[in-house]
């Protein structure tokens, strides 16, 4: 298979949230920068969130029309150095977090899953040292 022309990067990964404002306030309190929130389409805003030095985000989308929220996987991980004091953290903040550290071994990673205020899930990983 021959690959597209042209140099491509992930730029953007679009979550859902019906609930825009809420779900800013839980980005930024992970972290995350707002960059963009511009109204749209009738009545409707884009809102794009980034990690501060980052250049791909998360778009914190309306659902598109007629539909409703469905919480999901995300497959977006964030990496921490210390794992179990953000694990502490977010739990003492009341997220919805797994009630412990997954700590496997090997090539796994130390990791827990946190949900978002729509019920969408997203990981966290210890970074490897």
């Amino acid at each position: 298979m021959t690959k597209i022309a042209g140099s491509l990067e992930l730029s953007l990964v679009c979550v859902p949230t019906e609930d825009q404002d809420r779900a800013i306030k839980f980005y930024e309190m992970l972290g995350f920068e707002k960059r963009t929130d511009e109204p749209f389409g009738g009545g409707l805003r884009w809102v794009e969130v980034y990690l501060p030095g980052s250049t791909t985000g998360i778009a914190l989308t309306p659902p598109p029309p007629g539909q409703g929220i469905s919480p999901t996987l995300t497959g977006i991980t964030l990496a921490t150095d210390d794992i179990d004091a953000i694990h502490a953290e977010l739990r003492s903040r009341e997220v919805d977090v797994d009630a412990e550290v997954s700590k496997m071994g090997g090539p796994v990673p130390p990791l827990f899953w946190f949900r978002d205020p729509s019920g969408h899930t997203l990981m966290m990983v210890e970074r490897r040292r």
